[in-house]
């Protein structure tokens, strides 16, 4: 019973939290970064600004939590679309999923983009975040790159591939086209198609965004 009684306050407390994250990422969505706030987040969320205070003390804390949450909700997707336990999918396939959900769709995901490109402008300005994304990216860059040697083990990939720097390169690109779909320089079709190309470039050989070295695009 004790543990139960433990248990208990601690699950309520992480739905509140994601409850308010919905919130701030549904604000996002509607009216962009600039429109959240306690006193508007409180009112998405049906609940007094206090409240939110009370978890999320200030404003870069918000956009904290809707970056973990939209993460989660991220990572929810992949899941979903592959259709299956990622360790026992195609590297391909998680590879194309994980990067492909990079790039804003819909509402939902164009709101986890902004956060998420809001709280790399944070970083610019404060070393504890910075430090934060160093250790997210260094594991983001590792599981992709295993997915890339998964294959290289295969025979699918060239074993002279660099996975590391493949998985980074590409990581880079999809966040890079990311920016451009928010801001409607390039539209979302078009991004994913480009992420796509990169991706089959690496199996096919023809490598148009120069990853592999001594590629055609890097001559």
């Amino acid at each position: 019973m004790a543990e139960r009684r433990t248990r208990g306050p601690g699950a309520h407390h992480e739905e509140r939290r994601n409850q308010i994250a919905d919130a701030v990422l549904a604000v996002v969505a509607d009216r962009g970064l600039a429109a959240v706030s306690l006193t508007e987040v409180a009112a998405r969320a049906g609940i007094s600004p206090g409240r939110v205070q009370h978890y999320f003390p200030a404003k870069r804390q918000l956009i904290e939590a809707a970056f973990e949450r939209g993460n989660a909700l991220g990572g929810a997707r992949v899941r979903e679309r592959v259709g299956r336990d990622l360790d026992a999918a195609e590297p391909r396939l998680v590879l194309t999923v994980v990067l492909t959900e990079l790039i804003p769709y819909d509402a939902t995901t164009r709101a986890h983009m902004r956060v998420r490109q809001s709280f790399h402008a944070f970083a610019f300005a404060d070393e504890e975040i910075a430090a934060r994304l160093r250790v997210l990216y260094a594991q983001f860059h590792r599981r992709l790159s295993d997915l890339v040697g998964a294959d290289q083990r295969a025979g699918r990939l060239p074993a002279g591939l660099d996975a590391h720097r493949a998985a980074v390169t590409l990581v880079a690109l999809a966040e890079g086209l990311a920016a451009n779909v928010l801001i409607d320089v390039t539209p979302a079709a078009t991004a994913r198609e480009s992420v796509l190309a990169a991706i089959a470039g690496l199996y096919d050989g023809r490598d148009p965004y120069g990853i592999v070295p001594g590629s055609p695009a890097q001559r």
